[in-house]
């Protein structure tokens, strides 16, 4: 699956996914094949830092 380009419409991309399909980060990267430290960083570009306590980025 492709993820989104732009990293603010990734952020909601991965907290949508993140609030109703899986429980973690690493689960949705194994899932979805995704580089877990690229998506960090992207989110990261534009403040946001992933919450393991929340499954979320804030």
């Amino acid at each position: 699956m492709a993820l989104p380009n732009d990293p603010i419409i990734l952020l909601s991309f991965l907290n949508t996914k993140l609030r109703d399909i899986y429980k973690s980060l690493d689960e949705l990267c194994d899932d979805l094949e995704a580089d877990k430290a690229k998506l960090i960083k992207k989110c990261g570009s534009v403040g946001y830092l992933y919450s393991e306590e929340r499954n979320q980025f804030i």
